[in-house]
């Protein structure tokens, strides 16, 4: 991808991905993005209708009692199926303003005959008075093998196609009455004898599409295409083996999804430190007076529990990070030292104590973050919300920036946060999308899109953080700051990962000073209202000036 221009087709395969998840960011992409992207993917079952669907005549099942969901959709038609094994197609476009949204729904159809003409079936074609994509149309043996439906405003799209490569059937033949055809058979290309994967048939999509939409220029970043599904996928260190000594990577399971990936090496451990990530500690007495402070109302920080670098430069700016929920997470990221043990009950007494430090300590910005807490059934959003009321209630003049945790992209909790309205609403994606099922294989690429996007969308500033080092190329670093300023997010933060001990991710590499000038600037030229990147930067540093930077009259609004 160029550095200033983004005239390419982004396509992204996002593996299985909710459907809300997904609707989420599309239309985060569609309302704040100027580029053109395509998203491929898998959806669980799910059945979702239009504006003009009839229900009562084409839901022929309770959807929860098929395993599937009951979804509202924002475009034309009627009640549809998306689930395992179909191609689900997401083109979110810049199209002429004199383009009605029937021509883009024959563009749409094109792609998708020209995609199975070359797969083998040469009688796809269109139905007259149906959408979609058909075989043997106009014939005794006419049937349907992708469903389309598509939004158009203001010369933008969104919504797609669901070609069904190896659908189960069953979900539109007998639980519903797709599109509201009843007299139309279903099909898909395993049923037509088409031997072919999920993979083939979107490589094939991709470069047709690029083809049509783009002039052929593609700008491509994939997900894992299959992972370990035993739900024991932990590193070492998180299975509580310590730091222990020098191990050989190909012998975790981290490494092997490194391998899969495309990581196959990395620094070893005792590497020496470039000089550039040996940073000025300087422990003065307000630092020592804060840290008393701290001590005194039994309270963490990720400052000092993670050995933060800026620990002495960001307090004695003004801000601070405050690690609530405890000190131990239910998630396993290859990359981080936090306890991985059991968590404890939250502290019904932590928000107060956050809020009597944060007005001690006077400061400016305070920051919250947490561990993943997926033992709680709103993965602790309630908590974190309270302990930004207790902070407004304690110091009204302090900005609060929250780093949550993805609470497994369930709206409901994150509507619980969102409510009490953070100054900043802090998600990390941590990483490219390649990599993140090797680096957080508890999380995801499009459900922290996901979360940013909702977070936008509810008004919030938003903002994000990803490391260097891990094995990610500069294309792919460009390609997600390109995601992220399409999505509308304000902040991004841009760091350098260190290996915390043996049993972790290896470095792949340090990355140079001015490659990270250089990502500022490549970010910021895309739309991001600011961008703080450097070997030493973390998630909260310069918070209080990347905040000033992108919302100067926030506190006097609020």
């Amino acid at each position: 991808m160029s550095d200033t221009g983004r005239d390419a087709l982004a396509v992204r395969w996002l593996g299985t991905v909710p459907y809300r998840e997904a609707l989420a960011v599309q239309q985060s992409l569609f309302e704040h993005g100027t580029g053109q992207h395509l998203l491929l993917l898998e959806h669980p079952h799910v059945f979702t209708y239009g504006r003009t669907a009839d229900l009562t005549t084409n839901l022929r099942c309770e959807p929860a009692a098929v395993g599937a969901e009951l979804v509202a959709a924002k475009r034309g038609g009627d009640i549809t199926y998306h689930g395992p094994g179909q191609l689900v197609g997401y083109p979110i476009l810049n199209v002429e303003n004199s383009l009605g949204a029937s021509d883009h729904v024959c563009g749409v159809e094109g792609l998708i005959i020209d995609t199975l003409h070359e797969l083998g079936l040469s009688t796809a074609g269109r139905l007259t008075g149906f959408a979609g994509v058909w075989l043997d149309p106009g014939t005794p043996q006419e049937r349907k093998i992708c469903a389309i439906g598509v939004r158009l405003r203001r010369g933008r799209t969104m919504h797609g196609f669901a070609l069904n490569v190896t659908t189960d059937l069953t979900y539109m033949r007998e639980h519903i009455v797709p599109c509201g055809i009843g007299d139309k058979p279903v099909t898909s290309l395993a049923e037509e004898g088409v031997d072919v994967t999920m993979r083939e048939v979107s490589d094939v999509v991709t470069r047709l599409a690029a083809q049509r939409w783009s002039a052929g220029s593609v700008e491509r970043q994939d997900v894992a295409w299959a992972h370990a599904a035993d739900g024991r996928d932990l590193t070492a260190f998180s299975r509580g083996e310590g730091p222990g000594e020098q191990v050989k990577l190909v012998s975790s399971r981290s490494a092997a999804r490194m391998e899969a990936a495309g990581v196959t090496d990395g620094l070893s451990i005792e590497t020496r430190k470039p000089d550039w990530l040996r940073p000025k500690v300087e422990l003065g007495p307000e630092v020592m007076e804060l840290k008393k402070t701290i001590r005194s109302l039994d309270l963490v920080t990720v400052c000092e529990d993670a050995g933060c670098p800026n620990l002495s430069d960001c307090w004695s700016d003004g801000t601070a990070t405050f690690m609530v929920l405890g000190e131990r997470c239910t998630r396993a990221c290859g990359f981080c030292l936090v306890d991985t043990r059991k968590p404890l009950g939250p502290a019904a007494d932590e928000p107060g104590r956050v809020a009597e430090a944060i007005d001690r300590m006077e400061l400016d910005h305070a920051v919250l973050t947490m561990v993943a807490r997926d033992d709680l059934a709103d993965g602790g959003m309630a908590h974190v919300a309270a302990c930004v009321d207790a902070i407004r209630l304690r110091r009204p003049q302090a900005r609060i920036e929250t780093l949550i945790s993805d609470a497994k992209g369930d709206d409901a909790s994150l509507d619980l946060l969102f409510a009490s309205r953070p100054d900043v609403m802090n998600h990390n994606v941590e990483t490219v999308a390649r990599l993140q099922r090797a680096v957080r294989p508890s999380a995801g690429y499009a459900r922290s899109l996901g979360v940013l996007a909702r977070a936008k969308a509810a008004g919030l500033t938003t903002k994000t953080g990803f490391m260097a080092g891990l094995g990610e190329t500069d294309d792919e670093i460009v390609g997600l700051l390109s995601d992220l300023a399409d999505l509308g997010v304000d902040i991004v933060t841009i760091g350098q990962y260190l290996r915390p001990t043996s049993h972790h991710l290896p470095i792949a590499r340090y990355a140079e000073p001015a490659e990270f000038d250089r990502w500022k600037q490549i970010g910021e030229s895309f739309g991001i209202g600011h961008v703080e990147a450097s070997p030493l930067t973390r998630s909260s540093y310069h918070a209080k000036q990347a905040s000033d930077a992108v919302t100067p009259v926030a506190l006097s609004a609020r």
